[in-house]
């Protein structure tokens, strides 16, 4: 499994991200067992897997493509499912985060040492 390297891992972790974030308003603050379990095993698990990204990539690189994957998730989820409205304005926000995020990934070095 070539493609599970630090980018692998951070993909997984930003997919998780999307999993637990998704499932908060039926927590109802927590108060709900299930939904409140599947919330934290996600959770972890996204933070486990962005701790075997940054084995390879920089930190700030990598904290910043899986917040950047779990909020373009998130709303992206919430739109579909939710009924909440994306909008130009919505929208021209998320671009920019896709930006910062392709910016940073152009001006980091992939490897550290």
């Amino acid at each position: 499994m070539a493609w599970l390297n630090g980018w692998g891992f951070l993909l997984l972790a930003g997919l998780c991200e999307v999993l637990y974030a998704s499932i908060i308003p039926r927590t109802e603050g927590f108060t709900r067992l299930w939904p409140s379990l599947y919330c934290g095993f996600f959770l972890a698990l996204s933070i486990y897997l962005l701790s075997l990204s940054v084995r390879e990539l920089p930190l700030g690189l990598a904290y910043a493509v899986w917040v950047g994957i779990g909020t373009l998730g998130t709303v992206i989820y919430a739109t579909l499912f939710l009924g909440e409205q994306l909008g130009v304005l919505r929208g021209l926000c998320l671009m920019l985060i896709v930006g910062g995020i392709v910016g940073l990934k152009l001006v980091t070095p992939e490897v550290r040492a």
